[in-house]
């Protein structure tokens, strides 16, 4: 598909601001007033925020929805591949055309003056979102969520808050408790609010919020629960309005049983459209979500590989993501097999404690550089928190080199299990890469 259109404005909207994040809604209500105010004019909203699988949850939900029948709009970021990808409209990805026109529309409407590019590009999902009908509409929070931009929905049909963790902590605080109560701002009073689960300092600072707006909040445990069945074949879901057994979601990992649980709440919750039961049974089977450990068969990077490897790929780029691919490398359990991690990482991200858990599981690191990225990670710094993570780390000046250097390292008896991650924007250019474009 021919992006050159849609990327020339987009690449004049990064101009617009000297800064990449500047968190304050000012700018983009200024600019939805010279739109019309087409905020007021969505279908339903269900709004999430929260650190840790926000993304799997909006996808999950959406899932459900469209098994259920309803037309989805659904905003999430960033995009792995091409821009298109955050804008989804009506269940389709936005056409080349129409991102353009929207483009060029919401340019004209904000002139020079200053806006952020996530901004302007929210509103251009926005107005996309009310021009076109649909039964729901999901928005999945940039940044925080007090002051993102997409925080200007006055009445959601429902919200929801995914497990909270220390990440962004420049732009958020530096406590777990500032940074929950930042990602809480999207409570707003007489929406249904699901709360995952959230360590103490957290939940404390969530529920106070909830307090504030008059908010009797879905927690996790008290209101809904989730749990994997003892033979792992299966988990079970329960809350004020239903109790099932489940088949395990589409998206691999034990965590994804917490998010398809929040995405089931926030079902439950909203009152805008009707989910009947056999819909989140559905829903659950077909969910994709990419970049989150996704397997990559028979693709370009596989050519590069030793017979009788795995290949997977993931996003996550904090301490608890290191967690969640702990526990999933448990699971997998490739007996007598080499675990690489082929990892790039932005600078600004807490890269000893994501290397943490995959210590003594993890045999080694090769750290690559992410292309286009200014603020990426040198490599020599992502091995060396490797070592001191007790982890072999060695340096690549790509991730072609790095999977050559993984091949002429194997052992024919030991074909090895590889995972590329680290960075999102990593990921989109492996997807690149290994030609998997995400639909």
């Amino acid at each position: 598909m021919d992006t050159s259109a849609s990327d020339a404005v987009l690449a004049r909207l990064m101009r617009l601001h000297p800064k990449k994040i500047d968190l304050s809604l000012g700018r983009m209500e200024r600019l939805l007033e010279r739109l019309g105010r087409p905020q007021d004019k969505l279908p339903p909203v269900i709004h999430i925020a929260g650190t840790n699988g926000k993304g799997s949850t909006t996808a999950t939900l959406r899932a459900i929805a469209e098994a259920a029948g309803h037309r989805v709009h659904v905003y999430t970021s960033p995009h792995l591949v091409r821009f298109a990808e955050r804008i989804r409209v009506a269940g389709k990805l936005i056409a080349e055309d129409a991102l353009t026109e929207l483009l060029e529309e919401c340019e004209a409407a904000n002139g020079e003056d200053p806006i952020t590019f996530f901004e302007v590009t929210t509103a251009v999902a926005i107005l996309a979102y009310a021009r076109t009908p649909a039964d729901l509409c999901i928005l999945e929070v940039g940044l925080g969520g007090r002051l993102d931009a997409t925080n200007v929905v006055a009445k959601p049909a429902a919200v929801g808050i995914t497990p909270v963790s220390m990440d962004h902590e420049q732009f958020l605080g530096d406590t777990l408790a500032k940074i929950a109560f930042e990602k809480a701002g999207i409570i707003k009073e007489g929406a249904p609010t699901v709360v995952g689960p959230q360590m103490g300092e957290a939940m404390k600072a969530i529920q106070g919020v909830c307090e504030e707006k008059g908010v009797q909040p879905l927690l996790f445990e008290r209101d809904w629960q989730a749990s994997i069945k003892p033979r792992g074949d299966g988990f079970s879901y329960g809350d004020w309005k239903s109790e099932f057994d489940l088949p395990m979601p589409n998206l691999v990992g034990e965590h994804q049983v917490t998010n398809a649980g929040m995405a089931i709440a926030l079902a439950h919750a909203q009152k805008a459209i009707t989910i009947p039961d056999a819909a989140i049974k559905a829903g659950l089977g077909w969910v994709r979500w990419p970049a989150r450990l996704q397997e990559i068969k028979n693709s370009p990077l596989n050519a590069m590989l030793p017979q009788g490897h795995d290949l997977w790929l993931d996003g996550g780029h904090n301490p608890a993501a290191g967690q969640v691919i702990r526990t999933f490398l448990t699971e997998v359990d490739p007996v007598e097999r080499e675990i690489i991690l082929i990892l790039g990482m932005l600078g600004n991200k807490d890269a000893k404690g994501y290397l943490k858990p995959l210590s003594g599981i993890v045999n080694r690191v090769i750290a690559v550089p992410i292309p286009g990225e200014e603020n990426a990670a040198e490599p020599s710094f992502l091995a060396g928190a490797a070592t001191d993570a007790g982890i072999n780390g060695l340096v690549a000046k790509d991730v072609a080199s790095a999977l050559k250097l993984t091949l002429e390292k194997a052992q024919d008896e030991r074909p090895p299990f590889v995972l590329i991650g680290g960075s999102l924007y990593l990921a989109g250019q492996v997807l690149r890469e290994a030609d998997i474009l995400p639909t």
